[in-house]
């Protein structure tokens, strides 16, 4: 977490008779090292938040404060299946999930959900284990918002089966491989 650093800026007060006309006040303003002043604060949009983009520079009687706003992603891996996890969309569904000749398990996830990281290393490793007799995939349901509604989804991660093109099982929630293994077997061969 960054500390907050105090800096000071001359203001000239309005008038209210405890200053000499002239006579100019300090300030404090706190400033995180990232130019970002500490009351700034995010945006919030459906369950995704972010952080104002442009912050404009004041001049204040002569001198000036001046904070500037850089770009606050670190890393996105966009397209990059970095996971081993192929991604679904809702272009792909059709030929993907409901024509595949083998069963297949889609996880329904979100960047922003701390549960759906925690699962998504077993479903690489489930695909590897099951490689040739189970597919495994994964559906981002910002991104793809009327698949999710079309099968349901309230709460994330959610896993589902489906075998010929039907949905057979959902298992909803952050579970052991031990409780996916239980599932999947019933519809693998």
């Amino acid at each position: 977490m960054a500390a907050a650093v105090l800096g000071s800026l001359t203001v000239p007060r309005f008038s209210s008779g405890l200053l000499r006309d002239g006579e100019a006040s300090r300030m404090v303003v706190a400033v995180v090292p990232s130019g970002r002043r500490l009351g700034d604060l995010p945006e919030f949009r459906s369950l995704r938040s972010s952080r104002p983009d442009v912050v404009k520079s004041k001049t204040v009687s002569g001198g000036s404060a001046k904070f500037d706003r850089r770009s606050g992603v670190v890393c996105q891996a966009g397209e990059t299946n970095i996971d081993g996890v192929p991604d679904v969309t809702s272009e792909t569904w059709q030929t993907s999930v409901l024509e595949s000749d083998i069963p297949v398990l889609v996880d329904f996830w979100a960047e922003w959900c701390g549960p759906c990281t925690l699962i998504l290393p077993v479903i690489a490793e489930l695909s590897k284990d099951f490689a040739g007799r189970l597919k495994c995939l994964k559906l981002n349901t910002d991104d793809n918002a009327t698949i999710a509604t079309q099968y349901g989804i309230r709460s994330i991660p959610t896993v589902m089966l489906f075998k010929n093109g039907e949905k057979k099982e959902t298992i909803i929630g952050a579970v052991s491989k031990k409780a996916l293994l239980g599932s999947i077997e019933k519809f693998v061969e």
